[in-house]
């Protein structure tokens, strides 16, 4: 079987981030036991959606880990030209949802992970398959301590994300967050002796505002983004019930992206200290979800290895969305990088497709790899 065959039935899987991925991953278990390699379960407090870990070669070594997630995003409201979850090729094509990001680079992965359990190596292949990277990198945080117990520090981390098989050494991290702003309810026409939850709001955003100036024209930069600075972001405002009611609740949704060398920490108190003076007691912020930034020099060895194996052409970059990488790197305290095939601008959207030339690349660039941990 080719990579490009296993991808149509990995794209068979209904693996949106709100639907199990159990069939998927069980699938993907039997196959890789069909070669007799070991594989480990971990599962979500509920028992429907699991992190794989697969591995292949000597226990004692240091080796290679190979990672992907397996959910994907939502298509409905999208308007696709041929079902979404039935693969089809077509003018050098692969389309279907997640055939970008990233079933492609789970199709080459898992069929290198075939061929390493026939070869004598000499160093260990690992492969893990997380779940709901999606909505906030939030599955692989299961899995992370079992995997610093279970093998040994690795040489390289790759993750597969769809990166036109350029070389990304870095992204941003992000903090998303939600604020609870309290006012005072009371009859419209008495508004000034209330206070105004939307005003409260407000004035966090404001704030919001003044922080992103401040990073924009004072902070750190690293010109190797398209946006070369940390950014915080209002996306979500909901408050009031009525326009006769001066609202005592409002909420609040925003997030930051920051740079390696910037602290979101920092950026949230720099937002909460603009506005401490008149609102403190008035707003409540809870932490939703964050994943750390990831960077990894272009001067270690693994990058090295990566380059050698890979076209001379290709490129070193950062990139604009967010990985597993950073979770990875602390956790396993190991260089990572991240290289795929397909293009992130069509992912997420309706047609997403993956060119058969990626694939390729990606299978060439992985049996290298393997051959680089044989006898």
């Amino acid at each position: 079987m080719k990579s490009t065959e296993l991808l149509t039935q990995l794209i068979a899987f209904d693996t949106t981030s709100y639907k199990s991925n159990l069939d998927f991953i069980l699938y993907v278990k039997a196959l890789l036991e069909q070669h007799k390699i070991e594989t480990v379960l971990n599962f979500n407090a509920e028992k429907t959606k699991a992190n794989l870990l697969a591995s292949v070669g000597p226990k004692d070594q240091a080796g290679i880990l190979l990672s992907g997630h397996s959910d994907v995003v939502p298509v409905e409201g999208q308007q696709w030209d041929s079902p979404a979850f039935d693969a089809r090729i077509k003018n050098g094509k692969i389309y279907g949802r997640g055939t970008a990001d990233m079933k492609g680079f789970l199709a080459c992965a898992i069929m290198t992970m075939l061929d390493a359990s026939i070869q004598p190596l000499k160093r260990p292949l690992h492969l893990c398959i997380s779940y709901d990277e999606e909505i906030g990198c939030v599955g692989v945080r299961g899995i992370l301590d079992q995997l610093a117990a279970t093998i040994k520090p690795p040489l390289l981390c790759l993750i597969g994300e769809p990166t036109m098989m350029q070389l990304a050494l870095a992204h941003k991290g992000k903090t998303v967050f939600r604020a609870r702003c309290c006012g005072e309810e009371g009859h419209s026409a008495l508004a000034p002796n209330f206070v105004n939850a939307i005003h409260v709001a407000s004035s966090l955003v404001q704030s919001i505002q003044q922080v992103q100036h401040q990073l924009q024209s004072h902070g750190y930069q690293d010109l190797g983004y398209d946006i070369p600075f940390s950014t915080v972001h209002v996306g979500k405002i909901a408050g009031g019930t009525a326009l006769n009611i001066v609202p005592n609740a409002c909420t609040v949704d925003y997030e930051i992206r920051h740079l390696a060398e910037d602290s979101s920490a920092d950026i949230q108190n720099q937002i909460l200290k603009q506005i401490a003076a008149h609102f403190q007691d008035r707003i409540e912020v809870e932490n939703l979800n964050q994943y750390p930034g990831l960077k990894t020099s272009p001067t270690v060895e693994a990058v090295k290895f990566m380059q050698q194996l890979l076209p001379e052409a290709t490129s070193i970059k950062n990139i604009s969305f967010g990985t597993e990488g950073g979770l990875f790197q602390n956790s396993l305290q190991c260089p990572v990088v991240v290289c795929g095939p397909g293009d992130i601008a069509v992912a997420h959207k309706p047609n997403e497709y993956v060119e058969l030339s990626q694939m390729e690349m990606c299978d060439s660039f992985l049996q290298k790899l393997l051959a680089s941990i044989k006898y």
